[in-house]
Protein backbone atom coordinates (compact mmCIF):
# COMPACT_ATOMS: atom_id res chain seq x y z
CA UNK A 1 0.00 0.00 0.00
CA UNK A 2 3.33 2.09 0.24
CA UNK A 3 3.47 2.79 -3.68
CA UNK A 4 -0.23 4.29 -3.80
CA UNK A 5 0.77 6.79 -1.67
CA UNK A 6 3.39 7.91 -4.34
CA UNK A 7 3.21 11.35 -5.92
CA UNK A 8 2.55 11.49 -9.65
CA UNK A 9 5.23 13.99 -9.96
CA UNK A 10 7.51 11.43 -9.54
CA UNK A 11 6.49 9.22 -12.40
CA UNK A 12 4.44 10.61 -14.79
CA UNK A 13 7.08 13.05 -16.06
CA UNK A 14 9.34 10.08 -16.16
CA UNK A 15 6.45 7.77 -17.87
CA UNK A 16 5.55 10.48 -20.51
CA UNK A 17 9.19 11.32 -21.17
CA UNK A 18 9.91 7.27 -21.69
CA UNK A 19 6.97 6.97 -24.36
CA UNK A 20 8.11 10.15 -26.15
CA UNK A 21 11.58 9.22 -26.43
CA UNK A 22 11.35 6.24 -29.11
CA UNK A 23 8.86 7.77 -31.04
CA UNK A 24 11.39 10.49 -32.12
CA UNK A 25 14.53 7.93 -32.22
CA UNK A 26 12.44 5.77 -34.60
CA UNK A 27 10.53 8.52 -36.87
CA UNK A 28 12.89 11.43 -36.34
CA UNK A 29 16.27 10.60 -35.71
CA UNK A 30 16.67 7.44 -37.94
CA UNK A 31 16.12 9.88 -40.42
CA UNK A 32 19.72 10.85 -39.88
CA UNK A 33 20.91 7.57 -39.51
CA UNK A 34 20.01 6.88 -42.98
CA UNK A 35 21.54 10.29 -44.73
CA UNK A 36 24.33 9.80 -43.15
CA UNK A 37 24.64 6.10 -44.65
CA UNK A 38 24.36 8.18 -47.85
CA UNK A 39 20.67 6.42 -48.13
CA UNK A 40 18.98 8.22 -51.12
CA UNK A 41 15.92 10.93 -50.60
CA UNK A 42 13.76 8.33 -52.33
CA UNK A 43 14.64 5.28 -49.72
CA UNK A 44 14.14 7.65 -47.02
CA UNK A 45 10.81 8.70 -47.79
CA UNK A 46 9.63 4.84 -48.24
CA UNK A 47 11.12 4.21 -45.16
CA UNK A 48 8.12 6.08 -43.45
CA UNK A 49 6.63 2.34 -43.48
CA UNK A 50 8.16 2.48 -39.69
CA UNK A 51 5.24 4.22 -38.60
CA UNK A 52 2.81 1.65 -39.58
CA UNK A 53 2.27 0.45 -35.99
CA UNK A 54 1.35 3.59 -34.77
CA UNK A 55 -1.59 3.65 -37.50
CA UNK A 56 -2.63 -0.15 -36.43
CA UNK A 57 -2.20 0.52 -33.11
CA UNK A 58 -5.96 0.33 -32.26
CA UNK A 59 -6.95 -3.33 -33.45
CA UNK A 60 -4.95 -4.39 -30.13
CA UNK A 61 -5.63 -1.97 -27.86
CA UNK A 62 -8.02 -4.32 -26.30
CA UNK A 63 -5.86 -6.66 -25.93
CA UNK A 64 -3.91 -4.37 -23.58
CA UNK A 65 -7.13 -3.07 -22.02
CA UNK A 66 -8.31 -6.87 -20.82
CA UNK A 67 -4.69 -8.78 -20.02
CA UNK A 68 -2.82 -7.90 -17.66
CA UNK A 69 -2.82 -4.71 -16.04
CA UNK A 70 -1.48 -0.97 -17.76
CA UNK A 71 1.19 -1.20 -15.62
CA UNK A 72 2.76 -4.16 -16.19
CA UNK A 73 2.46 -3.23 -19.87
CA UNK A 74 4.35 0.15 -19.74
CA UNK A 75 7.16 -1.54 -17.48
CA UNK A 76 7.72 -4.69 -19.61
CA UNK A 77 7.67 -2.72 -23.04
CA UNK A 78 10.24 -0.49 -21.88
CA UNK A 79 12.45 -3.18 -21.45
CA UNK A 80 11.51 -4.64 -24.67
CA UNK A 81 12.25 -1.26 -26.40
CA UNK A 82 15.77 -1.30 -24.74
CA UNK A 83 16.86 -4.53 -26.38
CA UNK A 84 15.15 -2.94 -30.01
CA UNK A 85 17.74 -0.32 -29.46
CA UNK A 86 20.62 -2.52 -28.82
CA UNK A 87 19.33 -4.82 -32.05
CA UNK A 88 19.74 -1.38 -33.93
CA UNK A 89 23.23 -0.75 -32.42
CA UNK A 90 24.35 -3.97 -33.47
CA UNK A 91 22.93 -4.11 -37.35
CA UNK A 92 24.80 -0.69 -38.13
CA UNK A 93 27.66 -2.33 -38.10
CA UNK A 94 26.07 -5.00 -41.07
CA UNK A 95 27.54 -4.75 -44.35
CA UNK A 96 24.11 -3.97 -45.76
CA UNK A 97 22.40 -2.52 -43.10
CA UNK A 98 19.34 -0.26 -44.24
CA UNK A 99 16.49 -3.30 -44.46
CA UNK A 100 17.64 -4.78 -41.52
CA UNK A 101 17.96 -1.71 -39.33
CA UNK A 102 14.12 -0.95 -40.85
CA UNK A 103 12.84 -4.37 -39.51
CA UNK A 104 13.97 -3.43 -36.24
CA UNK A 105 12.76 -0.32 -35.53
CA UNK A 106 9.46 -1.45 -37.44
CA UNK A 107 9.64 -4.02 -34.09
CA UNK A 108 10.31 -1.11 -31.72
CA UNK A 109 7.85 1.05 -32.95
CA UNK A 110 5.17 -1.95 -32.58
CA UNK A 111 6.68 -2.29 -28.88
CA UNK A 112 6.40 1.93 -28.61
CA UNK A 113 2.67 2.09 -29.92
CA UNK A 114 1.84 -0.68 -27.11
CA UNK A 115 3.56 1.30 -24.79
CA UNK A 116 1.39 4.41 -25.53
CA UNK A 117 -1.91 2.62 -25.57
CA UNK A 118 -0.28 1.50 -21.64
CA UNK A 119 0.76 4.62 -20.29
CA UNK A 120 -2.03 6.29 -21.40
CA UNK A 121 -4.28 3.80 -19.85
CA UNK A 122 -2.31 3.92 -16.71
CA UNK A 123 -2.70 7.62 -16.57
CA UNK A 124 -6.48 7.19 -16.23
CA UNK A 125 -6.49 4.79 -13.98
CA UNK A 126 -3.81 6.10 -11.84
CA UNK A 127 -4.68 9.57 -11.16
CA UNK A 128 -7.90 11.18 -10.02
CA UNK A 129 -9.83 13.12 -13.00
CA UNK A 130 -8.59 16.50 -10.80
CA UNK A 131 -4.65 15.08 -11.01
CA UNK A 132 -5.13 14.16 -14.67
CA UNK A 133 -6.32 17.53 -15.43
CA UNK A 134 -3.42 18.88 -13.05
CA UNK A 135 -1.26 16.79 -15.54
CA UNK A 136 -1.85 17.12 -18.75
CA UNK A 137 0.44 19.98 -19.51
CA UNK A 138 3.08 18.52 -17.53
CA UNK A 139 2.80 14.86 -19.66
CA UNK A 140 2.86 17.16 -22.98
CA UNK A 141 5.90 18.91 -21.38
CA UNK A 142 7.99 15.55 -20.86
CA UNK A 143 6.61 14.17 -24.26
CA UNK A 144 8.71 17.34 -26.02
CA UNK A 145 11.60 17.51 -23.77
CA UNK A 146 12.04 13.97 -25.07
CA UNK A 147 11.80 15.04 -28.54
CA UNK A 148 14.54 17.69 -27.57
CA UNK A 149 16.64 14.81 -26.43
CA UNK A 150 16.28 12.34 -28.92
CA UNK A 151 17.54 15.75 -31.25
CA UNK A 152 20.50 16.01 -28.77
CA UNK A 153 21.42 12.15 -29.30
CA UNK A 154 21.49 12.95 -33.08
CA UNK A 155 23.53 15.89 -32.82
CA UNK A 156 25.60 13.83 -30.46
CA UNK A 157 25.93 11.29 -32.90
CA UNK A 158 26.96 13.74 -35.58
CA UNK A 159 29.81 15.36 -33.84
CA UNK A 160 31.00 11.62 -33.04
CA UNK A 161 30.93 11.48 -36.91
CA UNK A 162 33.21 14.32 -37.43
CA UNK A 163 35.54 12.87 -35.41
CA UNK A 164 36.02 9.59 -36.03
CA UNK A 165 34.95 9.75 -39.16
CA UNK A 166 33.37 5.88 -38.44
CA UNK A 167 29.87 6.51 -39.25
CA UNK A 168 28.52 3.26 -38.04
CA UNK A 169 30.50 3.63 -34.73
CA UNK A 170 28.43 6.71 -34.09
CA UNK A 171 24.79 5.40 -34.39
CA UNK A 172 26.18 2.38 -32.57
CA UNK A 173 27.17 4.58 -29.85
CA UNK A 174 23.73 6.49 -30.10
CA UNK A 175 21.53 3.80 -30.56
CA UNK A 176 23.68 1.85 -27.68
CA UNK A 177 23.15 4.95 -24.65
CA UNK A 178 19.63 5.04 -25.88
CA UNK A 179 18.86 0.93 -24.63
CA UNK A 180 20.55 1.52 -21.81
CA UNK A 181 18.40 4.82 -20.87
CA UNK A 182 15.85 2.45 -21.16
CA UNK A 183 17.17 -0.27 -19.17
CA UNK A 184 17.18 2.08 -16.52
CA UNK A 185 13.80 3.05 -16.80
CA UNK A 186 12.70 -0.11 -16.64
CA UNK A 187 14.02 -1.02 -13.31
CA UNK A 188 12.57 3.13 -11.92
CA UNK A 189 9.26 2.37 -13.02
CA UNK A 190 8.88 -1.10 -12.01
CA UNK A 191 9.99 0.46 -8.19
CA UNK A 192 8.20 3.89 -8.37
CA UNK A 193 4.67 2.95 -10.53
CA UNK A 194 1.90 2.36 -8.11
CA UNK A 195 -0.43 -0.06 -8.38
CA UNK A 196 -3.51 1.26 -10.13
CA UNK A 197 -6.68 -0.19 -7.61
CA UNK A 198 -8.76 0.00 -10.49
CA UNK A 199 -7.15 -1.53 -12.98
CA UNK A 200 -7.76 -4.67 -11.00
CA UNK A 201 -11.40 -4.59 -11.00
CA UNK A 202 -11.80 -4.20 -14.91
CA UNK A 203 -14.40 -6.51 -16.34
CA UNK A 204 -13.04 -9.39 -18.03
CA UNK A 205 -14.55 -11.16 -21.04
CA UNK A 206 -15.65 -9.79 -24.47
CA UNK A 207 -14.10 -6.77 -25.84
CA UNK A 208 -16.37 -4.36 -27.29
CA UNK A 209 -14.58 -3.92 -30.32
CA UNK A 210 -16.94 -3.55 -32.69
CA UNK A 211 -19.39 -1.30 -30.58
CA UNK A 212 -16.05 1.31 -29.99
CA UNK A 213 -15.76 1.63 -33.79
CA UNK A 214 -19.50 1.73 -34.43
CA UNK A 215 -20.35 4.41 -32.20
CA UNK A 216 -17.06 6.57 -33.76
CA UNK A 217 -17.97 5.91 -37.62
CA UNK A 218 -21.77 6.84 -36.65
CA UNK A 219 -20.59 10.06 -35.25
CA UNK A 220 -22.40 13.33 -37.40
CA UNK A 221 -20.11 14.58 -40.03
CA UNK A 222 -17.87 11.87 -39.89
CA UNK A 223 -17.03 11.78 -43.45
CA UNK A 224 -15.10 15.42 -42.83
CA UNK A 225 -14.21 15.12 -39.87
CA UNK A 226 -11.69 11.44 -41.42
CA UNK A 227 -10.97 13.92 -44.42
CA UNK A 228 -9.92 16.71 -41.98
CA UNK A 229 -7.62 14.36 -39.61
CA UNK A 230 -6.53 12.73 -43.27
CA UNK A 231 -5.54 16.16 -44.72
CA UNK A 232 -5.11 18.58 -42.29
CA UNK A 233 -1.74 18.35 -41.75
CA UNK A 234 -1.21 17.18 -45.44
CA UNK A 235 1.86 19.39 -46.63
CA UNK A 236 3.21 19.09 -43.30
CA UNK A 237 3.71 15.46 -44.09
CA UNK A 238 5.41 16.14 -46.87
CA UNK A 239 7.85 18.67 -45.67
CA UNK A 240 8.63 16.93 -42.56
CA UNK A 241 10.02 14.49 -44.12
CA UNK A 242 11.96 16.11 -46.95
CA UNK A 243 13.23 18.61 -44.26
CA UNK A 244 16.27 17.12 -42.62
CA UNK A 245 17.25 15.55 -46.44
CA UNK A 246 17.17 19.14 -47.38
CA UNK A 247 19.07 21.00 -44.65
CA UNK A 248 21.91 18.22 -45.43
CA UNK A 249 21.83 17.82 -49.06
CA UNK A 250 24.67 19.50 -50.70
CA UNK A 251 24.38 22.94 -52.73
CA UNK A 252 24.24 21.32 -55.96
CA UNK A 253 21.48 18.85 -55.11
CA UNK A 254 19.49 21.73 -54.09
CA UNK A 255 20.05 21.44 -50.34
CA UNK A 256 21.54 23.72 -47.13
CA UNK A 257 24.60 21.37 -47.11
CA UNK A 258 24.53 21.83 -43.31
CA UNK A 259 26.56 19.09 -41.03
CA UNK A 260 24.17 16.20 -38.95
CA UNK A 261 25.36 17.67 -35.77
CA UNK A 262 24.59 21.23 -37.27
CA UNK A 263 21.25 20.30 -38.51
CA UNK A 264 20.06 18.55 -35.95
CA UNK A 265 20.80 21.32 -32.96
CA UNK A 266 18.77 23.43 -35.69
CA UNK A 267 15.56 21.49 -36.33
CA UNK A 268 15.47 19.24 -33.42
CA UNK A 269 16.60 21.04 -30.33
CA UNK A 270 16.40 24.62 -31.32
CA UNK A 271 13.18 24.26 -33.56
CA UNK A 272 11.78 21.83 -30.97
CA UNK A 273 11.89 24.67 -28.49
CA UNK A 274 9.88 27.13 -30.62
CA UNK A 275 7.65 24.06 -30.97
CA UNK A 276 7.23 23.59 -27.15
CA UNK A 277 6.50 27.51 -26.53
CA UNK A 278 3.87 27.56 -29.18
CA UNK A 279 2.16 24.52 -28.02
CA UNK A 280 2.42 26.39 -25.22
CA UNK A 281 0.59 29.16 -25.93
CA UNK A 282 -1.78 27.57 -28.30
CA UNK A 283 -3.45 25.62 -25.19
CA UNK A 284 -3.47 28.99 -22.97
CA UNK A 285 -5.55 30.57 -26.10
CA UNK A 286 -7.74 27.88 -26.55
CA UNK A 287 -8.34 27.32 -22.81
CA UNK A 288 -9.20 30.99 -22.80
CA UNK A 289 -11.16 31.57 -26.01
CA UNK A 290 -11.88 28.12 -26.90
CA UNK A 291 -11.45 25.79 -30.35
CA UNK A 292 -13.93 27.24 -32.43
CA UNK A 293 -12.39 31.19 -32.58
CA UNK A 294 -8.56 29.34 -32.18
CA UNK A 295 -8.95 27.13 -34.88
CA UNK A 296 -8.68 28.91 -38.37
CA UNK A 297 -5.35 31.10 -36.79
CA UNK A 298 -3.81 27.82 -35.32
CA UNK A 299 -4.36 25.87 -38.98
CA UNK A 300 -2.73 29.49 -41.16
CA UNK A 301 -0.10 29.33 -38.40
CA UNK A 302 0.35 25.60 -39.33
CA UNK A 303 0.74 26.34 -42.84
CA UNK A 304 1.76 29.89 -43.30
CA UNK A 305 5.43 29.28 -42.37
CA UNK A 306 5.94 26.51 -44.59
CA UNK A 307 6.78 29.61 -47.08
CA UNK A 308 10.32 29.77 -45.23
CA UNK A 309 11.53 26.36 -46.90
CA UNK A 310 10.05 27.72 -50.34
CA UNK A 311 12.46 30.43 -49.82
CA UNK A 312 15.70 28.30 -48.35
CA UNK A 313 15.36 26.56 -51.52
CA UNK A 314 15.27 29.82 -54.11
CA UNK A 315 17.95 31.74 -52.10
CA UNK A 316 19.86 29.29 -50.44
CA UNK A 317 20.89 31.53 -47.82
CA UNK A 318 23.40 31.20 -44.59
CA UNK A 319 22.92 29.49 -41.48
CA UNK A 320 21.65 32.02 -39.29
CA UNK A 321 18.58 33.04 -41.86
CA UNK A 322 17.84 29.21 -41.69
CA UNK A 323 17.88 28.41 -38.09
CA UNK A 324 14.71 31.12 -38.24
CA UNK A 325 12.99 30.03 -41.11
CA UNK A 326 13.08 26.70 -39.00
CA UNK A 327 12.09 28.24 -35.63
CA UNK A 328 9.02 29.66 -36.83
CA UNK A 329 8.23 26.64 -39.05
CA UNK A 330 8.06 24.84 -35.56
CA UNK A 331 6.86 26.92 -33.21
CA UNK A 332 3.99 27.43 -36.22
CA UNK A 333 3.60 23.98 -35.90
CA UNK A 334 3.38 23.90 -32.38
CA UNK A 335 0.76 25.88 -32.33
CA UNK A 336 -1.55 24.48 -35.42
CA UNK A 337 -0.36 20.53 -34.05
CA UNK A 338 -2.11 21.67 -30.90
CA UNK A 339 -5.30 22.76 -31.95
CA UNK A 340 -5.49 19.10 -33.70
CA UNK A 341 -5.16 17.61 -31.26
CA UNK A 342 -7.62 18.90 -28.49
CA UNK A 343 -9.81 18.49 -31.92
CA UNK A 344 -9.26 14.90 -31.95
CA UNK A 345 -10.36 15.06 -28.21
CA UNK A 346 -13.20 16.69 -28.67
CA UNK A 347 -14.82 13.76 -30.92
CA UNK A 348 -13.67 11.53 -28.62
CA UNK A 349 -17.18 10.69 -27.16
CA UNK A 350 -19.43 8.73 -25.00
CA UNK A 351 -18.37 5.75 -22.92
CA UNK A 352 -15.39 4.55 -25.64
CA UNK A 353 -13.74 7.77 -25.51
CA UNK A 354 -10.37 5.85 -25.32
CA UNK A 355 -10.83 3.97 -28.32
CA UNK A 356 -12.59 6.32 -29.96
CA UNK A 357 -9.16 8.46 -29.46
CA UNK A 358 -6.84 5.61 -30.72
CA UNK A 359 -8.95 5.63 -33.60
CA UNK A 360 -8.37 9.25 -34.27
CA UNK A 361 -5.19 8.95 -33.85
CA UNK A 362 -4.18 6.10 -35.58
CA UNK A 363 -5.83 7.77 -38.48
CA UNK A 364 -3.68 10.97 -37.71
CA UNK A 365 -0.54 8.50 -38.50
CA UNK A 366 -1.90 7.28 -41.39
CA UNK A 367 -2.32 10.62 -42.99
CA UNK A 368 1.67 10.88 -42.27
CA UNK A 369 2.80 7.92 -42.96
CA UNK A 370 1.22 7.70 -47.13
CA UNK A 371 2.45 11.05 -47.73
CA UNK A 372 5.72 11.11 -45.93
CA UNK A 373 6.41 7.12 -47.85
CA UNK A 374 5.81 9.41 -51.85
CA UNK A 375 7.86 12.61 -50.53
CA UNK A 376 11.13 11.04 -51.30
CA UNK A 377 10.41 10.01 -54.63
CA UNK A 378 8.33 13.35 -55.23
CA UNK A 379 11.52 15.55 -54.25
CA UNK A 380 13.18 13.70 -56.83
CA UNK A 381 10.87 13.91 -59.91
CA UNK A 382 10.22 17.63 -58.71
CA UNK A 383 13.37 19.31 -57.10
CA UNK A 384 13.31 20.96 -53.58
CA UNK A 385 11.88 24.63 -55.15
CA UNK A 386 9.14 22.90 -56.69
CA UNK A 387 8.56 20.08 -53.98
CA UNK A 388 8.35 23.32 -51.30
CA UNK A 389 5.53 24.94 -54.06
CA UNK A 390 3.80 21.56 -53.47
CA UNK A 391 3.47 21.57 -49.64
CA UNK A 392 1.75 24.78 -49.86
CA UNK A 393 -0.69 24.06 -52.31
CA UNK A 394 -1.14 20.62 -50.36
CA UNK A 395 -2.36 22.62 -47.23
CA UNK A 396 -5.03 24.10 -48.76
CA UNK A 397 -7.77 20.92 -48.79
CA UNK A 398 -7.50 20.65 -44.78
CA UNK A 399 -7.97 24.39 -44.47
CA UNK A 400 -11.49 24.20 -46.80
CA UNK A 401 -11.98 21.24 -44.57
CA UNK A 402 -12.31 23.70 -41.16
CA UNK A 403 -15.38 25.17 -43.05
CA UNK A 404 -17.49 20.86 -42.21
CA UNK A 405 -16.04 19.35 -39.42
CA UNK A 406 -17.75 20.28 -36.47
CA UNK A 407 -16.40 22.56 -33.88
CA UNK A 408 -18.84 23.33 -31.40
CA UNK A 409 -17.10 23.98 -28.26
CA UNK A 410 -17.77 21.21 -25.21
CA UNK A 411 -18.11 24.34 -23.09
CA UNK A 412 -20.85 25.67 -25.30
Amino acid sequence: MEQLKRSPWIFIPTLYFIEGLPYVLINSVSIYMFKSFQVSNQVVGLTSVIMLPWVLKMLWSPIVDIHGSKRSWAIYTQLLLGLCFVGVAVVVHAPSFLWPAVAVLVIAAFVSATHDIAADGYYMLALTHQQQALFVGIRSTAYRIAMLAGGAIAALAGLVEQATADIPLSWSMAYGAMALLFGMAFLFHRWCLPVAEKSMNQPRGAVPFLDAFRTYFQQDKIVPILLFILLYRLGEALLSRMAVPFLLDPRAAGGLAFSTATTSLMRDVFGLSGLIVGGILAGWLIAKFGLKKCIWPMALALNVPNIGYLYLAVAQPGLTIAYAVVIIEQFGYGIGFTAFMVFLIYIAKGIYKTSHYAISTGFMALGLMLPGMVSGVLQNALGYVQFFILVLLLTIPGLILLLFIPLEDKST
